[in-house]
């Protein structure tokens, strides 16, 4: 007996709160009752999964990071709230279902219900606030799933995307990260007009920095989109949503951005303005067949939340060692939004939605808007408290229609955990809207994520299809303006 040592609470209260790590302000916007957020990874596998595999590798990852280790504490004593290192028992999270197979009827249906199950179901605040489910059942795209929950007080789409990367190898070579399609910089020519382009672009920036942000300010004072059948109800808290994924292929969002020499950006964000105008056209023509729904779509107002990643340096060796102490790539929530107006017209010219994109789009590339609020937020938490930063970014979410997000993936195969990946989908459930729209790409393979309240948008899938129709119909215009370079 006089060989172990005692310890009393207050000995262990003390010990926790010299480790105790004070929440970002973001992860304390999500972690308010008031703007619940989680965010949900699906991975398919072209093989059996293997739950041991996954403990032991989440062991070897995961584990090492500290707010995966970490549960969620209010500090009476300074009144915040922290992180707090617990021991953690990583079987206790991931969790394997026993599936009765032979009830299953339709496998894709199953996954998707039981996506938007654990998707809605809130999660335990006296643990580390992350789980993972294996789903041994064959679906039409995968051998097996994974299912990863985290709250979003973890961090943001790219911290959780860098979980990704450093739990992969590439499939040609197991001890290689994967790798991402590289985007190219502008380099500037030297010449006598580059003080004058610059001086020009310095006050593009100015006035367009200014405008945005005035509109910003109308939106957050009174200035509400039309109510629409995709408008969530005003003053509603967040209601349980319904999570499902469409894959397509990804060359041809290629072909169109190739052609019309445009980014990704521009093509997935022209095809969600023709996918919205087409399911609203539908929904307008049942209300009333003798109204012209052309003149209907003419008097709609319908904005998006862009999501924007104010990292400066996303390589994907930082974004591997984003776990790693002395990382350039920053953990957690640094992202910011934009509002983005979109084009909801019955356009006989279907290239018109993706050209209406990117000259907007452009705008925002310009706009030092996502980085002022951003900045604007934290300040507004250090002086006015939780409560009004709550109550501001639930104003603006609140007057406008949906959210948009697009993450360039792994542009070559992947092992996860020494799992062959087929697919990785991910939607994020945060804020009052009832649409949310995530891309995601995976080699060949566009992945749409859709997460809508049912209430609201009863029909997701016959969404899913304009969205996938509207992409079709763009890429055979412009195979009949003759705008693609034909292949010798």
């Amino acid at each position: 007996m006089c060989g172990i040592i005692k310890i009393t609470s207050k000995e262990r209260e003390k010990q926790e709160i010299t480790t105790m790590e004070p929440l970002s302000p973001g992860s304390r916007l999500f972690i308010s009752p008031g703007f619940y957020g989680v965010i949900v990874f699906t991975l398919g596998f072209k093989t059996r999964c293997d739950p041991s595999a996954i403990v032991e590798g989440i062991k070897n990852t995961w584990i090492k990071l500290p707010r995966f280790s970490s549960k969620v504490v209010n500090d009476k004593k300074n009144g915040e709230t922290v992180w707090v290192p617990v021991s953690v028992r990583v079987e206790d999270h991931v969790v394997v279902p026993d599936l009765d197979h032979s009830s299953i009827e339709n496998p894709d249906e199953f996954v998707e219900d039981y996506t938007s199950n654990i998707a809605n179901t809130p999660m335990d605040m006296s643990r580390p606030l992350w789980e993972f489910h294996v789903l041994n059942i064959k679906t039409s795209n995968a051998e097996s799933l994974g299912i990863g929950k985290f709250h979003h007080s973890l961090g943001d789409g790219m911290s959780l995307m860098s979980l990704l990367y450093a739990s992969s190898r590439k499939m040609s070579d197991p001890e290689a990260f994967p790798t991402t399609a590289v985007t190219k910089k502008h380099v500037e020519s030297n010449n006598n007009w580059w003080f004058i382009s610059s001086f020009w672009f310095i006050i593009r920036v100015i006035f367009t920095t200014f405008t945005e942000l005035f509109k910003s300010l109308l939106t957050l004072c009174f200035l509400r989109d039309t109510k629409t059948p995709l408008m969530a109800k005003p003053g509603d808290r967040v209601r349980p949503r319904k999570v499902i994924h469409r894959i397509i292929s990804f060359d041809d969002v290629k072909f169109v951005k190739n052609a019309m020499k445009l980014k990704v950006n521009d093509v997935l964000l022209g095809m969600t303005q023709a996918g919205l105008s087409r399911y609203l056209s539908k929904k307008y023509e049942d209300e009333d067949p003798m109204v012209e729904k052309k003149k209907n779509l003419e008097k709609i107002r319908l904005r998006g939340t862009v999501v924007v990643n104010l990292r400066p340096d996303t390589k994907i060796e930082d974004l591997a060692d984003m776990m790693t102490k002395g990382s350039k790539c920053r953990w957690g929530n640094f992202i910011g939004i934009v509002i983005f107006p979109l084009w909801i017209r019955s356009e006989d010219d279907p290239l018109e939605y993706v050209r209406r994109a990117k000259s907007t789009m452009n705008k925002k590339k310009i706009s030092m808007e996502a980085l002022i609020l951003y900045g604007l937020n934290k300040f507004t938490l250090k002086i006015l408290g939780e409560k009004a930063v709550e109550t501001i970014t639930k104003r603006v979410f609140g007057h406008t229609t949906l959210t948009f997000s697009n993450v360039m993936g792994p542009n070559e195969e992947i092992s996860f955990f020494n799992h062959p990946m087929s697919y990785v989908g991910a939607s994020a459930l945060v804020g009052p809207q009832a649409l949310i729209i995530h891309f995601v790409s995976y080699v060949d393979k566009l992945i749409i994520n859709l997460s809508v309240d049912t209430t609201v948008i009863p029909d997701p899938h016959l969404l899913c299809d304009d969205l996938i129709e509207s992409l079709h119909i763009i890429k055979l215009a412009v195979v009949e303006k003759g705008l693609h370079k034909m292949e010798v």
